[in-house]
């Protein structure tokens, strides 16, 4: 039986979670339009510490969401995520940002498309079955009208993500169904922690960096 704190802000969505043994126990998140990680994050992990009536030394592990997602978010997340387990000496364990993101949905055929907006046109997406087996790698994709169309000529395709908003402008098919105001939540997070921490499948707290999937590229500042 493990209590396992899990961490996502990939996206705007800062969230916070409890599990035990795989089940989420206690929920925080600011599922909104702007980033409020700097602000939020570390009161949402104080909260779900006190309404599940636990001190931090209780839990078992710290999940990380690693990625792919906002560069700036992933930075707070881990970094937060890195300190809590060189404080309270607990092990570090990464979910893959997009694997549980195609968790929120249950489909009986075809086939989920967990996607984030990334710069532009661009996309980091992978596909999955509908019993979650990834059948298609990550990916940072630029969309145009033939995007997913080996998928979508087979069957339903469940789109997911904050990259749904651009992408239904650009694909039209009708096999294509948009599931629209989804984000990366913490609540997913649990069940693969759990896993992963029943087999040791740890990070190295030291050298642990998120999956960005394409480097950093920042902005000039306006004038």
């Amino acid at each position: 039986m493990a209590y396992i704190l899990n961490i996502e802000t990939a996206t705007t969505n800062c969230s916070v979670s409890l599990s035990k043994e795989g089940e989420t126990l206690v929920l925080k998140e600011d599922y909104n339009s702007n980033y409020s990680h700097a602000e939020s994050l570390h009161l949402f992990i104080d909260a779900v510490f006190k309404e599940a009536n636990l001190n931090p030394q209780d839990i078992d592990a710290i999940a990380v969401s690693k990625g792919p997602g906002s560069y700036t978010g992933l930075r707070i997340g881990v970094s937060a995520a890195k300190g809590l387990c060189f404080a309270l000496n607990k092990p570090l364990i990464s979910v893959d940002t997009l694997e549980a993101l195609a968790h929120q949905l249950t489909i009986d055929s075809g086939c989920i498309v967990p996607m984030l907006d990334a710069r532009r046109l661009e996309v980091y997406a992978s596909v999955y079955d509908k019993d979650y087996k990834q059948v298609r790698a990550i990916e940072a994709q630029i969309l145009d009208e033939h995007s997913f169309k080996e998928f979508l000529e087979a069957g339903k395709v469940y789109f997911i993500g904050n990259g749904v908003e651009k992408t239904k402008q650009i694909i039209t098919h009708p096999n294509a169904v948009f599931v629209e105001n989804k984000l990366p939540s913490a609540n997913e997070m649990g069940k693969f922690a759990e896993d992963k921490y029943k087999i040791s499948d740890l990070e190295d707290v030291a050298y642990f960096e998120p999956f960005y999937l394409k480097d950093f590229i920042g902005t000039k500042p306006k004038a």
